[in-house]
Parts: C-alpha cells; sequence; structure tokens
C-alpha cells in the first residue's frame, strides 16, 4: 500500500487571536534648546523667502511655492511626523523622499555619523513661509508645534537642476515630468499653469496620454533639450525624467543548426477555471498554442505588429503554458488556458517614444477590468531603477495590485551585465513594485545554478530592498531556455532572458492554485514560493529570496518530519494578533527548524518615495508561554525607524527568516504580528486604515520527529484540516 502523501495544514488562521498590546514606555529628550533651533533655522527660511520674492508668478500657481524640509535623523519614525508644524505654517506636504545627512548631535551613544533621513516637500502660499520666519522668534519652549520645530534640520529652497534626471539611451528632447498635487484640493490649477508655463518654453505637452496616481501627474512632453531646466523651476515640478526607450528583446539566439521538432501534449488544460493573462508583443499569424489560448486581444487593432514583438511573444506565452520545452519528451501538460494580450505594437518606435506612456494605458485597461488573478509583463521601459523618484508604470501597478487579489509577475530585466558603479545594472521598471513578484533568472536548471549574468540585480528601493523577489530559471549559454517557433509543427528554438523566467515561475504559480483550487490565495501562493526558494552563496542582492524549487509538487507536500502550517485571511490597522504555532501535544522531538515567511499586500503613497507603502508589519517570536519576545525577523529591539529601513523589515511587503530550536523547549509557541498604517509617512487613525489581506506560512522541519505532520492535524482535529489537491491526475507536475 503506497504510503499516504501530506500536503499543507490549513485553516490556522482560526488559531489566531487579537491580543492586548504591550505596555510602552515612551521616552523623549530634547537635543536642542529652542535658542539653537531657532538660530539654525532662521537664516535657512531668510534664504527661501529670498529666492521666493524673486520667482516669477507663472512658476508659482495662486502663488503658491515649494520647499524642503529635512527631519533630524532621530526623528523618523512616523511617530514623529510633524503634523502640529505645518498646520501652524499653514503648508502642507505634498512628497517626501529619503536623504543622507550628517548631524551635529543625535540620541545614539558616540560622535554623530551620516544617517538615514526624511525629506518633505512642502507646499503654501508664498506670504505664508514669510509669516513663518516672522513667527520664528517668538517661539518658546510653550509654544503650539514647537515639539514638532524641534525634530527639524532644515529648510532649503529646491534648485531646478536637482530635478532633472539623465538617461543615455534616450531620444533627445522627449521628457516625462512629474508634477506634485496638494492633497484633497483641486489639482487643475496646477495642471494649467504647468501647461502654460510649459508651452511658453516651446514645450509640446501630450497630456493626452498623461497619468494621475496617487498626488502625482506624469504627463510626457517634448521640447528642447537645453530647456529642461528652465522647465524644472516651476515649483510644482517634481521630476523632470528622459523617456525612457523600450527594454531590448535581448539576449536571445534566434536559431541553431539541428533544430529538432517540438513535442506537444494532445491534452487540455489541467484546471479550466483560472484566468491568465500574458501582456505582451502579440502572436504570430501562424503558431502552434491555438489548443490552450482562450482569446487574443489587440489593445489597438488599428495598428500594426510590432517588429519582432510576436516573436517575443510566442515565446513568453509558450514559456508559461510548456515552461523550457524538452528535447526528444513531450512537453509538460499546460495548468491552464491563457488569454494574450497585445499592448505593444508598431506605434511604439524610436520615432514616438512617447507611445510608451500608450502601452502603460493599455495595461491600466486591462487591470481595471479585473478580469485576471494571473498575469505576466516581460517588458517595459529601458530604465534601472530610482532611488529618489517612482516611476508611473511602477506606481500604477502597485495601486491596482494593493488589494493582494492578483499574481502579477514580472521581468527583471537583462541589464544585469551593465555598468554596475553607475547602477545601470539594477532591476529595471516596474519591477520595483512592492505588490508585484519580480523575477530575474538563473543560468541553469539545476542544483549548481547562479544568477544569469544578463539578469539584473538589486537591491529594490527601501521599502521593497529585496529585488529581485525570486529566481526561475531563464536559460544561458550554458543552457538555453527553448520555446515554439511560429510554425504549426513548430521547432525548439533556444533563447535566454528574464522575459522567459518570469513566465516560468507564473507556470508554477498557477500550477498551485491548479492543484489545491480557489482555497489558496494569490498572496498564499506567493509565500509557498518563497518559503521553499533554494538559496546559494551569492548575494541576497543578487538572488532575492533564492531560486523557486522545479516541482510543484514539492511546493505543496509536507513530507515525513515536516509540516507547512498555512495562515490566510486579514490583518487589523493598530491591532496585535497572536498567531499560535500548532505542535503536536506530547511535543516535538529533536531539534526543529521553524521557517517564517509573511506576505501582505499594501497601498502606496508613490510621492512618499522613502514611505512608499502605507502598511507594515512587526512579528515577535515567544518560543514559550508568558515568557518575553524574541528576534526572528532581524527586527531589533528598540530600533529607530531609521535602522528598521536600513535592514529591510518593518515596512517590506514580504518578510522571511527561519531559526532552529531543540523542540522540548516549545511551550504553545507563537508570533505575534503588529500591522502599522501610515499615510504620506505620518500615524493615521486605525479607523481610518484600510485593513490588508495577509498569508503567514510556517514549516516545521523535525527530522526525528517523523509523525510530525499528522500528529499536528491529530492534535487540532477540531480546527486545522489538510488542504489536499482538488485534481485527480497522472500528469508530471515536474516543472
Amino acid at each position: 500500500m503506497a504510503k499516504k502523501i501530506n500536503y499543507l495544514i490549513g485553516k490556522a488562521e482560526e488559531l489566531a487571536k487579537i491580543t492586548s498590546p504591550p505596555k510602552m514606555d515612551p521616552q523623549s529628550r530634547d537635543l536642542y534648546t529652542i535658542e539653537e533651533v531657532i538660530e539654525r533655522l532662521k537664516p535657512q527660511l531668510e534664504q527661501i523667502n529670498k529666492q521666493f520674492s524673486g520667482l516669477d508668478g507663472s512658476l508659482c500657481p495662486r502663488g503658491y511655492a515649494v520647499a524642503k524640509m529635512t527631519l533630524h535623523p532621530s526623528f523618523i519614525a512616523k511617530g514623529h511626523f510633524p503634523k502640529q508644524l505645518l498646520r501652524n505654517m499653514g503648508v502642507r506636504s505634498i512628497g517626501s523622499k529619503a536623504t543622507e545627512i550628517k548631524p551635529d548631535k543625535w540620541m545614539r551613544k558616540g560622535d554623530p555619523k551620516r544617517s538615514p533621513s526624511t525629506s518633505f516637500f512642502i507646499a503654501g502660499k508664498i506670504e505664508n513661509f514669510l509669516n513663518f520666519e516672522r513667527e520664528l522668534l517668538s517661539f518658546t519652549k510653550d509654544s503650539y508645534a514647537v515639539q514638532d520645530l524641534m525634530k527639524i534640520w532644515s529648510f532649503e529652497s529646491i534648485p531646478a537642476a536637482s530635478k532633472i534626471k539623465e538617461n543615455q539611451s534616450s531620444k533627445p528632447g522627449y521628457f516625462e515630468v512629474g508634477i506634485q498635487f496638494i492633497p484633497g484640493g483641486t489639482t487643475d490649477f496646477i495642471k494649467q499653469s504647468f501647461i502654460a508655463y510649459a508651452r511658453s518654453l516651446n514645450f509640446d505637452i501630450r497630456d493626452d496620454l498623461s497619468i494621475e496616481v496617487s498626488n502625482l501627474w506624469f504627463v510626457p512632453v517634448v521640447g528642447a533639450p537645453n530647456k529642461a531646466v528652465e522647465l524644472a523651476q516651476h515649483s510644482f515640478v517634481r521630476v523632470v525624467r528622459p523617456m525612457a526607450p523600450l527594454r531590448s528583446f535581448r539576449p536571445l539566439v534566434r536559431s541553431l543548426p539541428g533544430s529538432s521538432k517540438a513535442k506537444l501534449p494532445s491534452a487540455p488544460p489541467l484546471a479550466s477555471d483560472i484566468r491568465v493573462a500574458i501582456l505582451d508583443g502579440g502572436l504570430p499569424a501562424t503558431h502552434a498554442i491555438e489548443p490552450w489560448l482562450n482569446e487574443y486581444r489587440l489593445s489597438d487593432s488599428s495598428a500594426r505588429d510590432y517588429p519582432g514583438g510576436t516573436d517575443h511573444g510566442l515565446g513568453v506565452t509558450s514559456a508559461f503554458l510548456f515552461g523550457p520545452l524538452p528535447h526528444d519528451l513531450e512537453a509538460p501538460r499546460p495548468y491552464s488556458s491563457i488569454d494574450h494580450h497585445r499592448i505593444l505594437d508598431s506605434d511604439i518606435t524610436e520615432e514616438n517614444p512617447l507611445e510608451l506612456y500608450r502601452t502603460l494605458t493599455h495595461i491600466e485597461d486591462i487591470l481595471i477590468s479585473r478580469q485576471y488573478e494571473f498575469i505576466n509583463i516581460s517588458l517595459g521601459p529601458d530604465l534601472p531603477i530610482d532611488d529618489d523618484e517612482i516611476h508611473p508604470w511602477t506606481s500604477l501597478l502597485d495601486s491596482y495590485l494593493a488589494d493582494g487579489e492578483t499574481f502579477l509577475t514580472v521581468a527583471a530585466g537583462n541589464n544585469g551585465e551593465s555598468d554596475e558603479s553607475l547602477g545601470l545594472h539594477r532591476i529595471q521598471v516596474p519591477s520595483d513594485s512592492v505588490n508585484a513578484i519580480a523575477v530575474g533568472a538563473s543560468d541553469r536548471s539545476d542544483t549548481k545554478w547562479k544568477k544569469a549574468t544578463y539578469s539584473a540585480s538589486g537591491p529594490g528601493r527601501a521599502p521593497g530592498r529585496v529585488k529581485p523577489d525570486l529566481l526561475a530559471f531563464g536559460g544561458s549559454h550554458h543552457q538555453y531556455f527553448h520555446v515554439l517557433n511560429a510554425e504549426l509543427y513548430p521547432e525548439l528554438i533556444p533563447h535566454q532572458g528574464t522575459s522567459f523566467s518570469a513566465p516560468y515561475l507564473l507556470r508554477k504559480a498557477v500550477g498551485i492554485r491548479a492543484l489545491l483550487g480557489h482555497e489558496i490565495t494569490p498572496l498564499a501562493i506567493k509565500a509557498l514560493l518563497i518559503n521553499s526558494a533554494q538559496r546559494n552563496e551569492q548575494d541576497q542582492s543578487k538572488i532575492g529570496w533564492g531560486k523557486v524549487i522545479g516541482e510543484v509538487d514539492s511546493l505543496i507536500q509536507s513530507p515525513e518530519g515536516i509540516a507547512k502550517i498555512l495562515y490566510q485571511g486579514e490583518l487589523l490597522p493598530g491591532k496585535y494578533l497572536r498567531v499560535p504555532v500548532p505542535i503536536p501535544k506530547s511535543g516535538v522531538s529533536g531539534m526543529v527548524t521553524i521557517k517564517a515567511t509573511c506576505c501582505f499586500s499594501s497601498h502606496v503613497d508613490p510621492q512618499d518615495t522613502s514611505m512608499y507603502t502605507k502598511a507594515g508589519v512587526e512579528i515577535a517570536w515567544i518560543p514559550k508561554k508568558s515568557k518575553d519576545k524574541e528576534q526572528f525577523f532581524q527586527q531589533v529591539k528598540k530600533a529607530t525607524e531609521a535602522e528598521l529601513r536600513r535592514d529591510a523589515a518593518k515596512w517590506e511587503p514580504v518578510l522571511h527568516a527561519e531559526k532552529r530550536k531543540n523542540g522540548r523547549l516549545l511551550d504553545e509557541p507563537a508570533f505575534q504580528i503588529h500591522y502599522m498604517a501610515r499615510n504620506s509617512g505620518a500615524n493615521i487613525s486605525s479607523t481610518r486604515a484600510d485593513s490588508i489581506k495577509y498569508a503567514f506560512l510556517v514549516t516545521l522541519e523535525a527530522p526525528k520527529h517523523k509523525e510530525i505532520f499528522s500528529d499536528i492535524l491529530e492534535t487540532y482535529s477540531e480546527i486545522l484540516s489538510e488542504i489536499e489537491p482538488r485534481i485527480t491526475t497522472d500528469i508530471e507536475v515536474k516543472v
């Protein structure tokens, strides 16, 4: 009799309970006297007002101007957001970005060092800045908002040249401009002011292609490159960036001598209730994937195919349906059918690079439709990420993915061999999305894999430092990734690139859904992939959480001596959720390795690059009841936000770690998850913050306790249950 295969332990969220918050012991002290603060800030405000007084009215709509306010590094946690001071000044925070400064004093021991801080862009009437300069001298230690004032390191004007970004690969004269709006108010007067000013400089404004995300407006413009700095003088301009060209479809190999015929399966897809979309360059007129193609849609039916786009689209679709095609063997059976959307067409040419915005509007139309739970994008701007600014492609994706209902893979980029000293090797837009899965490429499919040299590296922006999220086999000169060519009886064509590793990883995600059904959420699938990923000696900035393993069944099974326990649900803002880890009634025999992965979705603030995610979690580990909490996810006790930002913990959308313990020392072990919410970097009332979806996966590996899986289910028989495959099939699930 065959031994029973164990899968996942589900419904563990029913063990979780809201618990009372820990007692807080807030400690604060003033670093400076009020006289010292006034002495430092007054000449700064005088300088700002001197510059504001010389600005032309065309640069300051309705008399509004924008300055920069930087916090002292000791006061950058969300609880230190200077709400009262901004209210007192009559200004609004309209965005922020990370910076580094070296203060003359700080809260820590030792001499001050260059440290992370936050700069806010503050908008107000020019007269309000003048009035505040006059009022500054009247501040005393008892004044309203004085505690906020004590946290400010500097006020500065914003040089136009600092708003300009460079991109040598862009076509001269084509730009995208990011405009900041004042939250909660009308935006039209700022738009019209910028349009009129830009036209006075002879720029052509393509507001028909513009995109508005949160408090940012991204608008393409065409004009003389030598007037870009002049354009950036408008007060509400956040960034002027050369329009990035489309990513190249290289590296790839067109053909090799002696190519073999593909052997495609005759069976239909394993599951018929999964909606998957491939957003790419279209499909050729002749192809062999018709049996697995639900719909082929053209985002613009009047445009012709992009040169090479259909070959790329077919290769990406082949990678999703079959994975890397084997020689002389039948290809694996697809897990689902697909819809292919041609979002890239002949209008995306070097002659009109602004049309890349049009591609983004096609993507937005598909996301708005909410038709798909699984999507792959293997194209985008040829632009490495920028720590200071969020790109419209990234912010748009994150906004639509914030509900946690969609599993979207993005190719990390094939620029990994570009100049590292200039950061040109880093992941490309939009793979810095915190709610999408950025996929890099490994050079081999076996255990000797490494990151493919062409595959883009991290780190990502903070939050979102661990990028790419995962690697999947993408091909290399050592071992190509074979896909179909455009024939009814196709041959195998060798390729390599993250364009193929991304849909290959999506295939594994859809495989989990096909086998386990809709009981498994997209976030739970993400946690399963990360929790089981293989790691090697390469730096995390190259491989993220590791390379996804090659067998779907291994992702969902709990072998002998292992129990995979899944929690799925929602986190409530401000609440502390105690998450018990179920163990057998008799305890755990021998040493046990505890792996834990937490994934959650988050709404975002694109205008606040250093505080991009609106949700964060702190997770404590409690191995024994009534005992002190212990560190698990590298979150240090009483850490400053700068320290948490540096080690990518507090506001990261994914946390993963493992710890080894003596099983006999575990006594009602539990995790405690605290969900924190913020808005534009400031505290937000729990009544106004959204709940967020999460998945929490705990794996107990106890080699000496071979029946740990069944023993846990027996102990919690009235609560927990096994999540087993919904489909009984003899198909090969190795992919």
